[in-house]
């Protein structure tokens, strides 16, 4: 008996023994190679806590007061502060895992673009988001991701992108909710809550060729409601848990590999009901492609393009479609409503941009009851409305904070050193966590006025990578041109029906918050009020 428990003691020795000769031979390895690259270490951000506890607390408490865009310029102004210059690299704790964090436009284009055989988003993030939007491109790497890169490019051709016919109807369903009074006033209305409505009506018009009408469904003028044996609960059940699962989803991400320890009972629920909703869909359109065939050229043309069955034409796998619909419907619905909202937002505190904005619309576009050339190309084309989703974008970015993992040791051009200029190594499976919302405010890169909004900074520019609303390299994001296309024509559409915003009566917020969850949108929902134009 006594010998077996040498043996096991013995044993445990050794392999603690073993353990810790294998770690500083690792250790020695890594070092030589971030020698022979010239790299250095960045500085870390000091007293993150035992485990880096306290780290995760401030990170958490932000998310609370729905700061969290702001908690993390605040961090950078901080280490720039206590380093005497930019510091947009650095590390920190969490839960015992040693993060990197930049807001550098190189290090964030090497782990895009440059090196981008060498990052993936990781098991992590994978693991994470699956049982919430499946198995879909935004957690993909590798062959995976490829493949579904190729599976839904086509569906975003020109041609698809450019049928303003559709948001056209959906249009006209917005505008029948905003009715004007006598004086041509519209009630004070939460703008923001109509655009997800919207936004969702168009995403599951365009992905299942069936729209919610979750504006008609969802109107406080009950005779606007359609009569008819529609389900409507379903779409507000549905976006009310997809909304909820991407706030459990975010506190997750916060948690960084121990993001499981997050998993409350209503969370599941949640899952459960986006997947039912999405489920319906899948299987009505396999039933159609199994019972229709597919229409031969020279036999007839599709009267309606459809999403869901033109990705069934190329998959009858049903996880597979559910998969990436959800991921298209988190891009679809989510961060056009965001930007729109966000714009409005500044555009209440604005009126001189709201002037400008809406004497360029009519001078290009015509009015609301004569309109003319409005198209793809010329929605793309009127500078004055790019450079006010740009600036939109760059001041309120729609995905504030993204990351990467390593799949082997690599490094990034700078942030290492007392100067910031040298190479960061990082090893295999290290976190690399990177800001485009930081990056676009820094005053280095955008002057000294970098957190105002003036979309005249566009004017002649040409940005490069410290301007990044979309994500960058190849996996910039597929539906760009969808949702700046959809965004300009619900603006130009707007503004040529009103002719004034108005605001009165609410209350505007001293410090503005951000509701953040997979995408960020305006903390206080947007009210206002419209002034119909006349003709």
């Amino acid at each position: 008996m006594q010998s077996t428990i040498l043996l096991v003691i013995w044993g445990a020795v050794a392999y603690g023994i073993f353990q810790i000769a294998s770690r500083i031979i690792a250790n020695r390895r890594h070092a030589e190679k971030a020698k022979e690259w010239k790299c250095q270490e960045p500085p870390h951000y000091p007293d993150c806590g035992f485990l880096g506890l306290k780290h995760l607390k401030y990170m958490q408490d932000a998310d609370k007061k729905r700061l969290f865009p702001d908690m993390m310029v605040d961090r950078q102004r901080f280490m720039s502060e206590l380093h005497g210059r930019e510091c947009s690299t650095f590390t920190f704790s969490v839960l015992g895992q040693k993060m990197l964090f930049t807001s550098d436009p190189k290090n964030i284009q090497a782990m895009l673009a440059t090196k981008f055989d060498d990052f993936g988003v990781g098991e992590s993030r994978r693991g994470n988001m699956t049982v919430s939007i499946g198995d879909g491109i935004f957690v993909q790497d590798g062959k995976a991701w490829e493949h579904s890169r190729g599976l839904l490019r086509p569906n975003f051709v020109r041609d698809q992108v450019s049928d303003l016919d559709m948001e056209e109807r959906h249009m006209k369903n917005l505008l029948k909710v905003l009715k004007t009074d006598s004086e041509g006033w519209t009630a004070i209305t939460d703008i923001q809550t109509l655009f997800f409505r919207f936004t969702i009506d168009s995403a599951t018009d365009f992905l299942f060729g069936d729209s919610v009408e979750s504006q008609l469904a969802e109107a406080d003028d009950v005779s606007l409601r359609p009569q008819n044996d529609r389900e409507t609960s379903d779409e507000k059940s549905f976006s009310f848990n997809f909304d909820a699962a991407q706030r459990h989803l975010a506190a997750r991400f916060r948690l960084g590999d121990m993001y499981w320890m997050h998993n409350p009972k209503d969370f599941k629920e949640n899952n459960k009901i986006i997947n039912d909703f999405i489920k319906r869909y899948v299987n009505i359109a396999l039933k159609k492609r199994s019972e229709e065939k597919k229409v031969e050229e020279g036999h007839g043309d599709k009267k309606h393009y459809v999403f869901v069955e033109a990705i069934a034409e190329q998959t009858q796998d049903p996880e597979e479609i559910r998969g990436q619909l959800l991921n298209i419907l988190l891009a679809g619905r989510d961060t056009t409503a965001s930007l729109l909202s966000w714009l409005f937002h500044e555009l209440l505190r604005h009126p001189e941009v709201f002037e400008k904005l809406r004497s360029t619309i009519i001078e290009e576009f015509g009015t609301f009851e004569n309109p003319r050339n409005i198209s793809f190309a010329s929605l793309k084309g009127c500078q004055y409305l790019q450079n006010t989703l740009s600036e939109t974008l760059r001041v309120w970015t729609t995905v504030p904070g993204n990351g990467r993992r390593t799949n082997k040791d690599t490094m990034l051009p700078r942030g290492g050193g007392p100067d910031g200029e040298s190479p960061v190594y990082l090893r295999a499976q290290s976190d690399a966590l990177y800001s485009t919302h930081v990056m676009h405010r820094r005053k280095d890169l955008w002057g000294e006025d970098a957190d105002q909004f003036k979309p005249e900074r566009f004017q002649g520019r040409r940005p490069g990578w410290e301007f990044l609303p979309f994500n960058g390299g190849p996996r910039i994001c597929i539906g760009q041109q969808f949702a700046l296309t959809e965004a300009a024509y619900v603006i130009v559409r707007l503004l040529q029906r009103f002719d004034r915003i108005d605001a009165t009566g609410q209350e505007v917020e001293e410090v503005v918050t951000s509701n953040l969850t997979l995408t960020s949108a305006p903390g206080k929902n947007v009210h206002l009020r419209f002034h119909a134009a006349k003709e």
